[in-house]
């Protein structure tokens, strides 16, 4: 007999899906589609983060209960995949708020609580080094935190290396762009992870740019044993 819980991950199919048990005793699971297009699914909600259509069919997977936009990037941001998936709640930056007049429009520091089963953080998500800054200029764009059933996830979107991503703390599961030049190099990823060391790692949107992320260099350069990186060549 399928579980209500398995022919909710079924409807995902044929994408990849990680399954983990909450803190709260419940199921937890984490969808990869592609690139920078990921979605948490937990006790029948949906939560969508940079739904692009490029990398999913929506119009044939479940709706969203909320939906994630990072930044504005055509690579992040797809009217048509939001309007598909038709979210009870749109949370975007500033820049993505001007285009979707529905959406509750967060900025770096802050938070907001959906329901009584979410709470999000916007975290800064920005360039540093010298010469990138035009790709990502710090206060325009948002990583997030969503702490669901006990978990704490960080999507990090396009970032660099930053004081307010390198502060996290208590993460289960972090999510990162390793994309260089636009993202963020091994050495750069390495150092977040050895600093903030949470219990699971995926590499994400580390392809595309002409310059394939050395993802073996990336898990050597990991020393924290606290975490583990899983790879899921989908998010390319």
């Amino acid at each position: 007999m399928i579980t209500l819980m398995m022919a909710a991950l079924l409807s995902f199919a044929p994408h990849p899906v990680d399954t983990y048990t909450a803190k709260d005793g419940k199921e937890i699971s984490y969808v990869m589609f592609g690139h920078g297009s990921v979605a948490v699914a937990y006790d029948g909600k949906v939560v969508y983060i940079d739904p692009v259509g490029s990398e999913a069919d929506y119009s044939a997977l479940p709706k969203a209960d909320v939906i994630l936009v990072t930044h504005a990037h055509g690579d992040h941001y797809d009217a048509e995949a939001i309007k598909t998936l038709a979210p009870k709640t749109l949370i975007t930056t500033p820049e993505v708020g001007e285009k979707e007049p529905s959406a509750k429009v967060m900025r770096n520091g802050e938070s907001l609580t959906v329901g009584d089963w979410l709470t999000v953080e916007a975290v800064a998500a920005h360039n540093t080094t010298e010469g990138r800054s035009n790709f990502h200029p710090k206060g325009r764009d948002n990583g997030y935190v969503l702490t669901i059933g006990g978990e704490r996830i960080y999507v990090a979107g396009d970032s660099e290396p930053q004081p307010d991503m390198l502060a996290q703390k208590d993460m289960d599961v972090v999510f990162l762009a390793v994309n260089q030049p636009y993202t963020m190099t091994p050495e750069q990823a390495a150092e977040v992870i050895n600093t903030i060391e949470p219990e699971v790692f995926y590499p994400y949107h580390f392809g595309g740019s002409g310059q394939p992320t050395d993802l073996d260099k990336l898990q050597k350069l990991i020393t924290t044993k606290k975490t583990k990186m899983i790879v899921h060549p989908c998010l390319e």
